[in-house]
């Protein structure tokens, strides 16, 4: 699809998008994200969907930190959060949390790239936005399910990788591009069958519905990463870089994690992986 010509969308919608990442409570920042998504879907204008958000917003405190979150869950170092057999409640609670820290974290994450870099074209804050409110989805299949085991979000600790690399990328948007969707984000893509295969070995309901809610997250997630390989191609284009050199520049920069196999090689390739770069994962 072509890229329309760079404009900032209005102020208030970048306004807005910011105001709904500073929200620090989850089913609240779920449902604004879906708000501002809607909004833009169905062209309503920027007054009419800020009165819309404001019982939402009203709740924002003022000067909150980026990114907004609850108290809970306790955020640890990556090696310090507990793995547990999901073959119990308990290990499978923990599990789902796991993965619906990934999914609250992406709502933030596709938020910040809305309000952070200006200057963009129009398609590149809708397709944003739209994996926000995507993104929110999976949070709220994934709370729904842990909340039926007895649990919720927060009850287990958890890491901050993922916004440790949206700190890090906050100056460059092809870095961001570069190291969020098409690098953390992507090990979702080689991760999530594995982990639906270990479900598929436990064999009980609540873990059968995981598996159902993983293929849900799978197939956006294909999309997701493909609108950040989208963008970081354009980026690269525009700057004259090459895409593959420059993303070596930038692992090493920013210190991305080492990929290692085995990957999704057909879901990296559905979502825009040349077979040059997936010849350099296996090489890295």
């Amino acid at each position: 699809m072509p890229v329309t010509a760079p404009t900032s969308p209005p102020d208030a919608l970048r306004e807005q998008a910011l105001a709904v990442l500073c929200l620090s409570d989850p089913a609240v920042k779920a449902e604004a994200t879906h708000a501002l998504w809607q909004g833009v879907v169905n062209q309503h204008d920027p007054v009419a969907l800020e009165k819309a958000l404001a019982p939402q917003l009203a709740l924002r405190p003022p000067a909150l930190p980026l990114p907004g979150r609850p108290d809970r869950p306790e955020l640890v170092p990556p090696m310090q959060v507990p793995h547990r057999s999901p073959y119990t409640n308990e290990g499978l609670a923990a599990l789902l949390h796991a993965i619906a820290h990934i999914e609250f974290n992406a709502i933030n994450l596709a938020l910040d790239a809305v309000w952070r870099f200006p200057g963009m074209p129009s398609d590149f804050y809708r397709d944003w936005l739209r994996v926000a409110a995507e993104e929110a989805t999976h949070f709220g299949l994934l709370r729904e399910h842990l909340q039926s085991l007895g649990h919720d979000y927060g009850d287990f600790p958890a890491h901050d990788g993922l916004w440790e690399m949206c700190v890090k990328t906050q100056d460059d948007i092809t870095a961001r591009m570069a190291l969020v969707p098409r690098t953390l984000e992507a090990r979702g893509l080689d991760a999530t069958p594995l982990i639906q295969a270990r479900l598929r070995k436990v064999g009980t309901p609540a873990a059968l519905r995981a598996v159902e809610i993983l293929d849900r997250i799978l197939r956006d997630e294909i999309g997701h990463v493909a609108i950040g390989n989208r963008w970081y191609g354009w980026l690269c284009a525009r700057q004259g870089l090459d895409p593959l050199a420059h993303y070596r520049t930038l692992a090493r920069t920013h210190h991305a994690p080492r990929l290692k196999p085995p990957f999704n090689d057909a879901a990296r390739r559905e979502a825009g992986f040349s077979q040059q770069e997936l010849d350099y994962l296996l090489g890295a």
